[in-house]
């Protein structure tokens, strides 16, 4: 068997052990942390220990033992939290995060950002359990002073032998150290307690300790700087402390038959003691199985692929059967009906494997907001609704980028400094509200904020500034999608978190490309809300079959408001060839398809085609089409990876009769008509003029 069989297995469930902790660490309250918390946490990072273990991932084991024992004392309550032992905690398991990547990718993690944890965690481990360790015996009554170390013999009964009273003292070997180490470790003793007597050689050199910690104490203080087999740790008598070290009894057990409980050698961590003294588990029942089993993503997109094929055969079988004659091939058509609902169940089933709940994506950002927040000066409460409404793994992947993008600049531009916020009569403490809900087909995913809005005159005058070409006129929601346009920044200067312009057109970009849009809403002084409205799976879309011509088209139905006959009072011409439609007092683009895609056949008189208001890239457009031929589910075909990038066509799909159809991108239809135009101008061809009727009236 190889192991290196098993190594993604690890790699997955450490990665999700982590990202709970680091949600456990974030959720701590420092003041009463949650028991159950601590544990969790304690619990991560021992399976993470034991797996780099198993591997031998040599790196991320010391790293977690280290880990594992602070954790093992903070739950016990032998390290007291505060806000910089939390802070060094999350540094420490995204140094976790960085070796288990380093490993993934079959690199040797880095050495100098792992001795620096080392030496951190060691460091916080003398300096908050050994002074609780030894604060006791260091306010005790004044002691005999130590003896000088060159009149001690260098074995255990000499250093008891030193002193007047031996009692209450402890006997520390240093096994296998050189003369500086000795030294060092001699002075963190003294930390902890009293040293009375020192000596010994290489091979063993001890340390009479009067002190109120325990061995075992010692022992979890003394793991975190060199390995167990580097120290033991005796109570000492002035009788005999050797017999108690090299047999682990006191002497005078004859006389007091309990005292043997109080005279152990330790050997191994405290941590390891004690996992080793807990009954073991009762195993389990015959025919227990566990309730999950963990299945490559590739072999579930195989699956999802091979059910839409099978739901495009089911679609052509319907198509054929429909055309039969009801009365003699009834049994025929019962079939298919079943046929057509059991495909539907077992397509919506295995569409469900993909789906995991929006806590995935959620759970990441505390931590973004806390450090940001804290960067920044802001007093912020992160709040999230809807954790377990579920979206399709690979948007929930490439979402998290967007919404981390979305999340900072409500931090940055949003929620106003606490004396701002005070001043304006807020709490100083902002909301920063993340929530996810279905609608339809589609998910709904709001970054609001209650904070100062957007400031409708300051992104106009940005604007002036950077060029675009902005009016008074424009609606509010023309104005507020001028934050996604590129290089455009309102901030004052350039910060760690925001001010170079970058991010919010990439944002858009990168949510159009999953086949959403963005829209904001924004109030002076209350807020501002960023919606993103995404389908629930990039595999399957509910559209909208069009025909144009002899050609028939998709449109994702998400994107549909509305269809209606253009009237020819309606229709108003613009500079060059432009035309828009008024509906309801808003004047729209008006894309004719057929010339976006260069269509023959299509009607050409306004007044006979159909126009589809549809909304991308925020903004509403009116696509003339010839005919409406109904709503219907498709299996989305990338058409970039099967042929290439086309304009105006984001993939395509597989109908009933084995016919191609385009699935067309909205916002990429516009351009695209636009481009044409332009073109068509350039050349003052006045053949070429456009072939639509309207009304020769200038809306200006």
């Amino acid at each position: 068997m190889d192991i290196t069989d098993f190594y993604d297995t690890f790699f997955e469930e450490a990665d999700e052990l982590l990202a709970d902790m680091e949600r456990h660490l974030l959720e701590l309250d420092v003041d009463a942390p949650d028991s159950e918390q601590l544990n969790a946490i304690f619990r991560a990072a021992h399976s993470i220990k034991g797996g780099a273990g198993t591997f031998g991932f040599e790196v991320l084991q010391k790293t977690t033992h280290l880990f594992e024992n602070l954790l093992d004392h903070t739950r016990k309550g032998e390290l007291t939290l505060r806000r910089d032992i939390v802070d060094t905690f999350l540094e420490t398991k995204d140094m976790l995060n960085d070796q288990l990547s380093a490993y993934r990718n079959g690199e040797t993690p880095d050495q100098e950002a792992f001795e620096r944890i080392c030496a951190i965690l060691q460091q916080l481990a003398l300096e908050e359990i050994g002074k609780g360790l030894g604060g006791e015996a260091a306010k005790g009554p004044p002691q005999a002073p130590a003896t000088d170390k060159s009149s001690v013999d260098p074995i255990a009964p000499a250093l008891t032998d030193a002193v007047e009273d031996a009692s209450g003292c402890l006997v520390v070997a240093l096994l296998g150290l050189s003369e500086e180490n000795r030294q060092l470790l001699v002075e963190e003793l003294g930390q902890l307690g009293e040293v009375k007597a020192q000596g010994g050689d290489e091979a063993r050199y001890e340390v009479l300790l009067e002190t109120t910690a325990t061995p075992d104490d010692i022992e979890a203080v003394m793991c975190f700087i060199i390995e167990p087999d580097e120290v033991e740790v005796t109570p000492a008598t002035s009788e005999s402390a050797t017999s108690a070290a090299t047999s682990g009894t006191d002497p005078h057990s004859a006389e007091e038959p309990h005292a043997a409980a109080e005279a152990p050698t330790v050997s191994v961590p405290v941590t390891e003691a004690k996992a080793e003294a807990k009954p073991k588990p009762k195993a389990k029942a015959k025919g227990a199985e566990s309730s999950s089993i963990r299945v490559s993503v590739e072999k579930v997109d195989q699956i999802i692929n091979l059910v839409g094929e099978l739901i495009i055969t089911q679609s052509m079988l319907d198509q054929t059967v429909s055309e039969l004659d009801g009365v003699g091939n009834g049994a025929l058509l019962n079939g298919m009906s079943l046929l057509q609902r059991n495909a539907r169940d077992l397509q919506e089933a295995v569409m469900s494997i993909r789906m995991i709940p929006m806590d995935f994506v959620f759970s990441r950002f505390p931590r973004v907001v806390r450090e940001t927040s804290a960067n920044l000066g802001k007093e912020i409460e992160l709040i999230t609704e809807g954790e377990s409404t579920e979206l399709d793994k690979s948007l929930t992947e490439r979402i998290i980028d967007p919404l981390t993008h979305l999340v900072r600049n409500s931090l940055d531009h949003g929620i106003e400094l606490p004396e701002v916020r005070e001043a304006a009569g807020k709490p100083r403490t902002g909301k920063l509200t993340m929530s996810a809900r279905h609608q339809g087909g589609n998910i709904i995913i709001e970054v609001i904020d209650d904070g100062a809005g957007l400031n409708r005159e300051r992104l106009l005058g940005k604007a002036r500034e950077s060029g675009l070409a902005v009016s008074d006129a424009m609606s509010d929601d023309e104005v507020w999608q001028l934050i996604f346009a590129p290089g455009f920044s309102t901030a004052k200067e350039v910060t760690d978190v925001s001010g170079r312009g970058v991010g919010m057109d990439v944002v858009r970009r990168n949510i159009q490309g999953m086949g959403g849009h963005v829209q904001i809403m924004s109030r002076a002084g209350e807020g501002t809300t960023i919606r993103i409205v995404l389908p629930l799976t990039l595999a399957i879309l509910d559209g909208m079959s069009i025909r144009v011509g002899e050609e028939v088209f998709i449109l994702p139905l998400t994107a549909v408001l509305e269809s209606l006959q253009p009237a020819r009072e309606n229709l108003y011409a613009m500079a060059g060839d432009d035309v828009v439609l008024k509906v309801r007092d808003e004047y729209l683009p008006v894309v004719a398809v057929h010339e976006a895609l260069e269509v023959s056949g299509a009607h050409t008189e306004l007044t006979n085609t159909i126009a589809v208001i549809v909304q991308g890239e925020g903004r509403r457009y009116a696509l003339l089409v010839d005919d409406l031929i109904g709503q219907q589910q498709v299996v989305v075909k990338n058409l970039e990876t099967n042929y290439r990038k086309v304009p105006g066509v984001s993939a395509a799909t597989i109908l009933g009769d084995g016919s191609v159809a385009l699935i067309l991108d909205i916002a990429g239809l516009h351009q695209l008509s636009r481009s044409r135009k332009q073109a068509r101008h350039a050349s003052r061809d006045p053949a070429s003029a456009s072939p639509l009727f309207f009304k020769e009236v200038d809306v200006q």
